[in-house]
């Protein structure tokens, strides 16, 4: 058998919403389930939607600030033009979502699990996904200010034409995270960026952390 070469991209099949009906705001409670519904232009801040499971759904236009999604489900769900100063989603589950041209301040997302994701045109803050397992995750034309993945399990995983500020993979574990064209500033953890896929520019860019972290003095 022929060793696998290059990386392997993220597997994403496109969300199809059909059918939708207009979903009231009084039915998104903490913890309830929704299925095949449209949400627009609602303000869900100071709202308590902990535990709630969304599927086949089309939520649009969304201010979420300061809105508890604890444990909360979002299943063949796409988000659009959310705008979510503070976002608490720790256990959050997504799965065939997408999320686009949102702005989200700090979104608290550790432990998270997420599968089949993609996140295109937004402008995020911090994205804390301390201890999370990401499958199969996109960003695209996205600016991230600091993104914390450490302690993380991240297979499959690609940025492209994206702005990084700061990377955090201390202890994690990744398999093909792709950053080729993430424009990268600043990574912690460097000792454990094995199983991600670099330029020969971005590593040489990077070659004063490497040479910090190692130890190693550079002098003429």
């Amino acid at each position: 058998m022929a060793k696998r070469t290059g990386t392997t991209a993220p597997r994403l099949d496109p969300v199809r919403l059909i059918g939708l009906t207009d979903g009231d705001e009084g039915a998104l409670d903490a913890h309830d389930s929704i299925e095949g519904l449209r949400f627009a232009d609602l303000d869900l801040s100071h709202r308590d939607l902990s535990g709630i499971t969304i599927s086949e759904s089309l939520l649009a236009g969304i201010r979420a600030d300061q809105t508890d999604f604890r444990a909360a489900s979002f299943l063949d769900s796409r988000l659009e033009r959310w705008d979510a100063p503070i976002l608490l989603a720790p256990r959050v589950r997504l799965r065939d979502v997408e999320l686009e041209g949102s702005r989200v301040g700090s979104a608290d997302c550790y432990d998270a699990n997420w599968q089949s994701v993609r996140i295109t045109g937004c402008k995020l803050g911090f994205v804390n996904l301390r201890g999370a397992v990401l499958q199969d995750v996109l960003f695209e034309d996205c600016t991230i200010d600091e993104l914390d993945l450490a302690d993380a399990t991240a297979t499959r995983v690609r940025f492209v034409d994206c702005t990084l500020n700061s990377l955090d993979v201390t202890r994690a574990r990744l398999t093909d995270v792709d950053l080729r064209t993430l424009e990268l500033r600043r990574i912690a953890g460097i000792e454990h960026l094995r199983g991600a896929t670099m330029t020969p520019f971005q590593v040489g860019e990077l070659a004063a952390m490497f040479a910090e972290q190692f130890g190693i003095r550079v002098e003429d």
